[in-house]
């Protein structure tokens, strides 16, 4: 059930393939890669772009609508159930938070620095090539960078 009370069936648009493409974003989150988000691993995302470190209201929040099982951790499952119907419903969500937060200067748009930053704190060495073409993927410029939508696509959520 979606936070709002619906169903995933009555809440999805047909598009099983958005669902589906949570995987890679899931990964992201998932910090230590043992296959599930815990508290840690949110919190270890948050400290690699705020310098205030990570927001545990926040956390804690973000822990509770996931967590259906209430086991501790956000399995695949979850994660997927809940971002399904957040992005259908409130229009991005976890994922639209997790932009911001990679968004060091808030401009709306992750510059080459914000990802290849967050590259290295998730443990994915990237070069400055690899950067560019992500960017290109998500159909943004090297001057700019890439957008929310364009950063979904990099995903493979949209």
């Amino acid at each position: 059930m979606c936070p709002s009370g619906r169903t995933l069936a009555t809440a999805a648009t047909a598009n099983t393939t958005t669902v589906s493409g949570f995987r890679s974003a899931f990964e992201v989150l998932d910090t230590d890669r043992d296959g599930k988000i815990s508290r840690e691993d949110l919190r270890a995302f948050y400290a690699g772009f705020s310098s205030s470190g990570a927001d545990e209201s926040k956390i804690i929040s973000m822990m509770k609508a996931a967590d259906s099982n209430q086991d501790g951790f956000v399995e695949f499952d979850e994660f997927e159930r809940v971002l399904g119907c957040t992005n259908r419903l409130r229009g991005g969500g976890l994922m639209e938070e997790a932009f911001k937060v990679m968004d060091k200067d808030g401009d709306g748009w992750l510059s080459h620095q914000d990802l290849k930053s967050y590259m290295e704190m998730a443990g994915f060495p990237t070069g400055d090539e690899e950067i560019k073409a992500m960017i290109s993927l998500g159909g943004g410029n090297e001057k700019q960078g890439v957008s929310y939508q364009g950063w979904l696509k990099i995903l493979a959520v949209d």
